[in-house]
């Protein structure tokens, strides 16, 4: 197989015209997005580059301390992450806590069954764990966030129809059932369209990787497939977990609705 070719920085900047371009476009149209662009673009280079410099240095130890301490940085940025893609925010920070972790928990648990599939020796090697953990927790992020700005929404919305449901005599449960559904099929959405996409329309991005790297193709597909059942399996658990949760929050033991604890969607 063909070895690794490295990238230069004056390769990066040329490819960094591209993004120049879109905002370029984004001047030409009027699209008032070209500064979130270029803090988007300063934003992820910063952040990549701070990480690959973390990731060199906890690989090169032996301690695994310094690996509970990246696992416990990624776990307090995903559940702000989370709470900062909510249009309309529950209300106190054990909400924030319960209706954000679902998606960190799933993918740390959809990890742990992926180290006991690949058995590395050690099983908490970083080179292993860390990698997986932010691919798995990253999707179960962005399920978590679109279940939970559904369901808010949909009850701000749906007030009336929610609170005529209760004054009937359903439960919670009952009342929030078609919007549960609506936020559910909503999170799970776009690993469904990725894993029907994967192969025909694009090479997934770890697949990619691997082929660049000079990994055979076969052996980069099985890794591929794998990954994919379980971003699949992180994203469900955690979207259930969190649409379950805003169902939970955003009723009380009486079964009232309590738009109360949801912010303004100002705020």
């Amino acid at each position: 197989m063909t070895a690794y070719i490295p990238l230069s920085v004056i390769e990066l900047a040329l490819a960094s015209i591209l993004v120049v371009a879109n905002g370029m476009i984004s001047v030409a149209y009027g699209l008032r997005l070209e500064r979130s662009l270029a803090v988007a673009s300063l934003r992820m280079v910063l952040q990549l580059g701070i990480v690959a410099l973390a990731l060199k240095f906890i690989f090169a130890q032996t301690n695994p301390v310094w690996t509970l301490l990246f696992v416990t940085i990624m776990a307090v940025a995903t559940i702000a992450e989370v709470i900062m893609r909510q249009e309309r925010r529950l209300k106190g920070w054990r909400a924030l806590l319960l209706s954000a972790s679902p998606a960190f928990l799933a993918g740390l648990v959809t990890t742990l069954i992926a180290l006991l599939l690949i058995q590395p020796q050690p099983w908490y090697a970083p080179r292993f764990l860390l990698p997986i953990l932010g691919m798995l927790v990253g999707n179960s992020l962005s399920g978590v966030a679109l279940v939970l700005d559904t369901i808010t929404g949909a009850a701000s919305r749906e007030r009336r129809v929610i609170e005529a449901r209760l004054a009937l005599g359903a439960t919670r449960h009952q009342a929030f059932e078609d919007i549960l559904r609506r936020g559910l099929r909503t999170g799970l959405m776009p690993v469904l369209n990725g894993m029907a996409a994967a192969g025909i329309v694009s090479l997934p991005g770890m697949m990619t990787g691997q082929i660049l790297a000079g990994v055979d193709p076969v052996e980069a597909a099985k890794y591929q497939i794998m990954i994919m059942f379980l971003i699949a399996g992180a994203t469900a658990i955690g979207v259930v977990a969190g649409g379950f949760a805003a169902v939970h929050l955003l009723t009380d033991e009486r079964h009232r609705l309590r738009l109360d604890r949801l912010t303004a969607p100002s705020e």
